[in-house]
């Protein structure tokens, strides 16, 4: 497979693609005043221990607090020894300690939320995932630090090994490298793109990670403000490089110089081996529209997508979860109704599985393909679909199909998808995506004016109204509005007003 790394680069925002046999397969964007906050270390605050969700919100300078849930919480023996101290002498004033457990201490079954923190407490976490829509950023006390080849685990004493490489000898020669070279109650974990890495890459990341880590403690001890930010993972370009730029990549180009030179520097450091791969873009038109990559990032916002054969899907995305639903459209097949269901259906998959990774829908996904009787293509259909999704590098679990014809699944959100980075809700339907119809505007306001005219002595009413209704109520309502001025005694006049909102009225009763 070729592949392409392509990175726009100004002042005001970062793109990046990933363009996979000449399409685009991932995009990430960045922008100055929304930059992401996985992979931030903080020094925050407990503000509430809530027993009844195993979990607590910390506060750790963002605008909403952070969740900790009871399994992510990671603290010292000295510490749940002090609270416990505490609990039995509750007139004492005990100080815990600045960051480091001295021995681990993971939660046994029957420990709770509230036998492990307080509020008040001063607790170091790591941004897991990103505050997405109303909540906030997901926090763990487990801190995680990547580097090209490993990803280090100082509170963790685990190696464990990429689940993608899968040559049994490989793994154990690896396991037994990275248990030669890393410090005693140490974990790391070897990521995918270190299967063919020498002991001396290895050891080079393993160097890296540890004096990075000797300087989050130090930063950490020296804090005397909370909360505080005491670790910034690297920016999106570093973090494409480190984490997109693999051996299948054949070039990674840049369009800015600044950009260009600080990642020369970057893999000169990481994987020296890579740098002949980079390419700086001095073309006349600008990088993405060179590579149609513009056209491709507008179609992905689209809700419809069209199928080759002429069938399409529709993406719905909620806060709590994203339906997809395929139709055959255009598609009437040849002979066989259910061969046309089938290749319809069989064609969304592969469609599907790119929208999701292109879009980053992540949470819960449910996929209504069109029903099929027989079980042999049911099953084919599902082998199918965990095929394609193989490439995403997200965690996804696959359920089989339902008796409804429905696919139910999970892939890992630890962003915003592409739709919540690039848009934002209707500033007229206010993000509902559906209004009143002018119709049910029109008898609504009937009702009102009935209901309200018994209380008013005047005999004229002014009703100012969106010109669209204004046009209803004037022509194919005029009868009805003859009617109730009939019943109610009083003459309606009607005000056009194009900056009121298609649903809102006002209704003056003249003196």
């Amino acid at each position: 497979m070729s592949s392409e790394i392509l990175i726009n680069s100004t002042s005001y925002e970062t793109r990046i693609a990933l363009v996979e046999n000449g399409q685009l397969a991932e995009f990430h964007l960045q922008r100055p005043t929304e930059r992401g906050l996985v992979g931030n270390i903080y020094r925050g605050r407990v503000v509430r221990v809530l027993p009844g969700m195993q979990a607590a919100f910390v506060d750790i300078g963002l605008e909403r607090t952070g969740f900790l849930y009871v399994d992510d919480v990671h603290i010292s023996t000295t510490d749940l020894d002090a609270r416990l101290f505490k609990r039995q002498n509750p007139s004492e004033k005990l100080e815990f300690s600045s960051f480091l457990p001295d021995t681990d201490i993971n939660r046994s079954p029957g420990m709770s939320i509230d036998d492990l923190l307080s509020e008040g407490q001063e607790i170091t976490v790591q941004v897991g995932k990103d505050p997405i829509g109303t909540k906030g950023a997901r926090l763990t006390c487990h801190i995680t630090l990547p580097c090209r080849n490993l990803v280090f685990m100082p509170l963790t004493e685990h190696i464990g090994i990429s689940r993608k490489i899968q040559d049994e000898e490989i793994r154990k020669t690896l396991k037994e490298r990275i248990e030669t070279l890393r410090p005693a109650g140490t974990g790391f974990i070897v990521r995918t793109v270190a299967e063919n890495a020498t002991m001396e890459e290895l050891e080079a990341d393993m160097e890296c990670l540890l004096l990075l880590w000797d300087e989050i403690l130090d930063i950490s001890n020296k804090t005397s403000t909370v909360p505080n930010m005491i670790h910034e993972d690297i920016d999106i370009t570093l973090k494409s490089v480190r984490d997109l730029f693999t051996d299948e990549v054949r070039l990674l180009i840049l369009d800015d110089r600044e950009t260009y030179e600080k990642v020369l520097k970057f893999v000169h450091t990481f994987a020296p081996k890579l740098q002949e791969r980079i390419s700086y873009y001095q073309g006349d038109s600008p990088l993405f529209e060179a590579h149609g990559i513009e056209v491709e990032i507008s179609r992905a916002l689209n809700k419809k997508v069209w199928l080759r054969s002429g069938g399409y899907i529709i993406i719905e995305t909620t806060e709590a979860l994203s339906v997809i639903d395929v139709n055959t459209g255009r598609y009437v097949g040849k002979n066989d109704f259910e061969e046309t269901i089938f290749k319809t259906n069989m064609e969304a998959v592969k469609e599907i599985a790119y929208q999701l990774r292109l879009r980053n829908i992540g949470g819960i996904i449910i996929i209504d393909f069109i029903d099929m009787e027989e079980e042999e293509h049911r099953e084919e259909l599902f082998i199918s679909f965990k095929e394609a999704v193989k490439n995403d590098k997200s965690r996804i679990n696959i359920l089989k199909l339902s008796e409804f014809g429905l696919v139910q699944m999970t892939r890992k959100r630890s962003c915003e998808n592409l739709s919540q980075m690039m848009c934002e809700p209707c500033h007229y339907c206010a993000g509902e995506g559906i209004l009143k119809s002018r119709r049910t505007i029109c008898y609504e306001i009937f009702r009102e004016i009935s209901r309200r005219a018994k209380h008013h002595s005047s005999t004229n009413i002014t009703l100012t109204v969106h010109p669209r209704i204004a046009d209803m109520l004037l022509k194919e309502e005029e009868t009805v509005i003859s009617e109730l001025e009939e019943n109610i005694g009083k003459r309606l006049s009607i005000v056009a007003n194009n900056k009121l909102h298609i649903e809102k009225y006002e209704i003056n009763w003249d003196i």
